[in-house]
């Protein structure tokens, strides 16, 4: 089992098209990689699409992740976030054993937790809970005892804190990528205004 030192959260910023995620994932199969957690979504950037990362490895493998991202033509920018100060948030989904012996005893565990009871059913309630890793495995302890008939968790999504200067750490990335859209230049003045400059096949 990793410890918490062994995992390393990875954002990159990708462009928003058809077959990007194959790419990427058939990268980390080739070359070996272990992935956590894996979520993507639309960023505030139209075309742009977030990809957080949470990848098994020590530093050298986390750096090759890096690296190697950072030479497919769909990927503006790549960060390790991990050392950073972030805001890192789950979402889970939990289906558990619920009937009218024990009901009481889930609702109490999940208002400890400040979870929500999204659907009731005869025999099962399921519970949404947002949080930290910690809190959602600290729940799924609580409630396994009960009877887990279904469990799904999104993957770790991460943003690094604000700085003072309201700049995050792929500004230079999303500026860039804003002017080629503008009409200021090609794919090739994102490149060369991103840590990707030296992009290869």
């Amino acid at each position: 089992m990793s410890t918490n030192s062994d995992l390393h959260t990875i954002v990159a910023l990708v462009e928003d098209r058809p077959g990007v995620l194959t790419r990427i994932a058939s990268m980390f199969r080739r070359r070996g990689f272990n992935i956590a957690s894996l979520a993507v979504g639309k960023s505030e950037q139209a075309g742009l699409s977030r990809m957080t990362f949470v990848v098994e490895g020590d530093e050298y493998t986390v750096n090759q992740v890096t690296k190697q991202l950072d030479k497919l033509i769909d990927v503006i920018r790549v960060t390790d976030i991990t050392t950073q100060e972030i805001v890192a948030r789950e979402l889970a989904l939990i289906k558990v054993h619920a009937n009218t012996a024990n009901r009481g005893e889930v609702i109490q565990i999940v208002q400890l937790f400040r979870a929500n009871i999204v659907d009731v059913g005869a025999q099962s309630v399921v519970i949404e809970i947002t949080g930290e890793e910690d809190k959602i495995n600290a729940l799924h302890d609580l409630l396994e005892p009960f009877g887990i008939i279904e469990m799904l968790r999104t993957g770790l999504v991460a943003m690094v804190r604000g700085q003072s200067d309201g700049r995050t750490s792929d500004s230079v990335g999303l500026e860039a990528y804003g002017q080629s859209s503008n009409g200021h230049g090609g794919h090739s003045s994102v490149t060369e205004a991103s840590p990707n400059a030296a992009k290869q096949d």
